[in-house]
């Protein structure tokens, strides 16, 4: 039901980039106009983190499960069917809303609810629903592109999220609210909404407005800053809707975090741009099946992440996965645009290295926390995650097209940066590590789990340097 769930979105976000121009030539809308429906749902997606949670707390959970589901199956049948912009842009948007609002109400539980022997194939589930169906998305929109249709590939969608409605139903088992007597955080709520739907507003606005006019740049910074003052605001509460205090305190997932978000930004301008840049050379379906040797990297960490889930190991895949994603990203800079072969190989090394990155590392931060806060953590992660991917992908784009004098140079320069990215993020979750006095243990899952304690002792943010605190681990997990 979670695969089902996730996997549509995902993989229609990552398919749409060859299906635009026929969507708009269909509905009689403009790119720009397409662009902003993209910018909102994406928007939807991010926000519905921070809703996902509030509901949690007040609402039966597994009741609103088939809530969330029933309305993405609306949503992709009112995109499906649309016959005219308002309709398309108000489907698409719920398929963000819900998806987002599946993932947190779902997945946590999942990764909990069941004993500690099964994470492995939960920890498989999760990185193949997230990672492999957006490597299979250039493939699938390529398909879709080459018979100059798209109505197809979101009527298959909707199909999709009606069985996951089905399997909500089948497999119903009620669940009360998480915490009904915590307050209802208004002010988060509306943090969230605004901030996200300002930021991806401004960064879809790159399309037809430079970077400094003010349709982009004030929303843009705007945005971003009622994102930074929601982070801000759960830090100082006494009663927080997410866990950002022992978050952002702690060594391991901060460095987690830092690692996940570089990992996001720096894949995009692996896949994304240098699609673009083939766009001339090649048709629709070719440049797709390119980019699939990204499936094989996203099976493949998924499979280790499975085996690696209950070592010490899992500490060392992020690192190796950022490692990967900057191969990826300089076998792809070598010439502008690669030649096929380059692009099979590079596809593949980026492939593994975002799913040997981003998973991974949400785990790590997981692990250290108790995991009775899981959901609120994978919530705030996943919105950081959300405005990383998501909103840079435009920002990058309009950087591509418009530094360099030509789309080949500009793509370029966005690689280098991209590298630059994928090398600072492994460097610094590494210098974090270190200021921390963290060392890689194997994770206690059975007392993780059983909500007994963290996987494994976490030391404070920057332990090492900071007065007054030590990094030495309890003499209870000297044996990890």
């Amino acid at each position: 039901m979670v695969m089902l769930a996730l996997i549509p979105y995902l993989a229609l976000s990552a398919a749409l980039q060859p299906l635009t121009p026929i969507i708009a030539k269909d509905l009689h809308m403009s790119l720009q106009t397409l662009s902003l429906s993209s910018g909102l749902a994406n928007a939807a997606y991010a926000a519905g983190t921070v809703l996902a949670v509030q509901l949690a707390q007040h609402l039966p959970q597994r009741r609103m499960l088939i809530v969330y589901a029933t309305v993405l199956v609306i949503g992709s049948v009112l995109a499906a069917a649309a016959q005219d912009p308002a309709m398309y842009i108000v489907g698409h948007v719920l398929q963000g809303l819900c998806t987002s609002l599946l993932l947190i109400s779902a997945v946590p539980p999942l990764a909990i609810g069941y004993p500690a022997s099964k994470l492995h194939t939960t920890a498989m589930i999760m990185s193949l629903c997230i990672f492999g169906a957006v490597a299979l998305g250039p493939a699938v929109g390529g398909l879709q592109a080459q018979s100059d249709a798209w109505r197809p590939l979101f009527w298959v969608i909707a199909a999709i999220a009606l069985s996951a409605l089905v399997l909500a139903v089948l497999t119903f088992d009620d669940a009360p609210p998480a915490d009904p007597d915590s307050p209802r955080d208004l002010p988060a709520l509306a943090l969230a909404v605004a901030g996200c739907t300002a930021a991806f507003f401004g960064a879809s606005e790159l399309l037809t407005h430079p970077f400094l006019d003010v349709l982009t740049i004030v929303p843009l910074l705007v945005g971003l800053t009622l994102i930074v003052t929601l982070i801000v605001y759960q830090f100082r509460a006494k009663r927080p809707l997410l866990t950002i205090r022992a978050m952002l305190t702690s060594t391991m997932p901060v460095a987690g975090i830092v690692v996940a978000l570089f990992a996001a930004a720096a894949s995009v301008s692996a896949t994304a741009l240098t699609a673009d840049a083939l766009a001339g050379r090649y048709r629709p379906l070719h440049i797709g099946l390119l980019y699939l040797p990204e499936v094989a990297g996203a099976v493949i960490t998924a499979y280790l992440l499975g085996i690696l889930i209950t070592k010490r190991a899992i500490h060392y895949l992020p690192l190796a996965g950022m490692g990967f994603l900057a191969a990826g990203i300089v076998v792809l800079r070598i010439d502008v645009p690669a030649s096929q072969p380059a692009t099979l190989v590079g596809s593949g090394l980026t492939g593994i290295g975002l799913g040997a990155t981003v998973a991974p590392a949400l785990f790590v931060a997981g692990f250290s926390l108790a995991s009775a806060s899981l959901q609120r953590v994978f919530a705030i992660v996943e919105l950081m995650r959300a405005v990383a991917a998501f909103m840079i992908a435009p920002i990058f784009a309009h950087f591509a097209a418009t530094v360099g004098g030509s789309l080949d140079a500009g793509t370029g320069i966005a690689l280098l940066i991209g590298l630059g990215i994928a090398v600072g993020g492994a460097a610094i979750g590494v210098t974090i590590y270190a200021l921390g006095g963290a060392r890689p243990q194997t994770p206690n899952i059975e007392r993780f789990v059983a909500g007994e304690a963290p996987a494994w002792y976490s030391p404070p943010l920057l332990a090492r340097v900071r007065r007054g605190l030590t990094a030495a681990q309890p003499a209870t997990d000297s044996a990890n």
